[in-house]
C-alpha cells in the first residue's frame, strides 16, 4: 500500500499493451495509477493487476478521440489530491493505409485519437501538472521519430506531429517545472497489430519489443529526478528496419 503523499499517474489507453505495461511497471515503482481507455472490461484487468502487485489504481473509462477528458482529472483530483506524471499511450491505425485505399472517415479518427486526443488530454492535466512539477510521456511511434512508409498517411502524420507537440510544451512549461517526453517505440508485439494490413505470424513476433520493454522505458522516464528531462527517448528491437 502506498501513503497519502505517493505520487498519482494518470494513463490513457491502460486497457492493454504499452499502456497496460506502463500501469505494472509505475506501480512497482510506487506510483498510484488511474487508468483510462475506450474499454472498461480490460481496464478493470489491468487494475487487477496493479492491485495484486501491491499497487493503487483507479479506472475513468474515456475515448479520447471524442470525450471530454476533464471529469477524469477531476475525479483523480478527488480521490487522490494531485496528479505527478500522464503516460499517454492511446493509439488508432487501420489497415487501410495508402493514399490509393485509405477513407477520409478512417483518416479522420486516426487524427481525433492519435493527435487531437493526445492534445485533450495534456490541456486537462496541465494545470495539475503545474502543481507538481509533473512529467509527461507521449507514446508516439518510431514513425514519429523517422519516416516509415508502412505506417499509413494518416498515423505517420498524427505521430511525427506528437514530436512538435512534445517540444512546445518544454519550451512553454519549462518554468512550472513540467518535462515531457516524446517516446517512440519500434515494433511490439501487442494487440496494435491486429491493425496492419498483413499480421505479423509468431516468427516476426518473437523479434519485437515486448510491452513490458516499453513499460520499463516510461518508468525511467517518470522516475527521472525533477531537474532531468528526457526530451525524446527511441527504443527499437535489434530486428527494426
Amino acid at each position: 500500500m502506498t501513503d497519502a503523499a505517493a505520487r498519482v499517474a494518470w494513463i490513457v489507453g491502460a486497457g492493454s499493451g504499452m499502456g497496460r505495461a506502463a500501469a505494472e511497471a509505475l506501480a512497482a515503482s510506487g506510483w498510484r495509477v488511474a487508468l483510462s481507455g475506450r474499454r472498461a472490461e480490460a481496464l478493470d484487468e489491468t487494475a487487477e493487476l496493479v492491485r495484486a502487485a501491491g499497487g493503487e489504481a483507479l479506472t475513468a473509462p474515456l475515448d479520447v478521440g471524442v470525450d471530454d477528458t476533464a471529469p477524469s482529472v477531476a475525479r483523480i483530483l478527488a480521490e487522490w489530491g494531485r496528479l505527478d506524471g500522464v503516460v499517454h499511450s492511446a493509439g488508432l491505425n487501420s489497415p487501410q493505409r495508402t493514399w490509393a485505399d485509405q477513407s477520409i472517415a478512417d483518416v479522420e479518427r486516426i487524427m481525433q485519437t492519435n493527435l487531437i486526443g493526445t492534445v485533450r488530454v495534456l490541456d486537462a492535466a496541465l494545470p495539475a501538472l503545474r502543481e507538481t512539477a509533473g512529467v509527461v510521456v507521449v507514446v508516439s511511434s518510431y514513425s514519429g521519430w523517422t519516416f516509415q512508409p508502412a505506417a499509413g498517411v494518416a498515423y505517420g502524420a498524427s505521430k511525427t506531429a506528437l514530436a512538435t507537440l512534445v517540444r512546445s510544451l518544454n519550451a512553454q512549461e519549462a518554468a512550472a517545472g513540467v518535462r515531457a517526453c516524446h517516446l517512440c517505440p519500434g515494433d511490439v508485439d501487442s494487440d496494435f497489430l491486429g491493425m496492419r494490413p498483413t499480421v505479423p505470424d509468431a516468427a516476426a513476433r518473437s523479434v519485437m519489443l515486448r510491452p513490458e520493454d516499453v513499460g520499463a522505458a516510461i518508468r525511467f522516464v517518470m522516475d527521472a529526478p525533477v531537474h532531468v528531462r528526457v526530451d525524446e527517448l527511441v527504443i527499437s528491437p535489434v530486428s527494426q528496419a
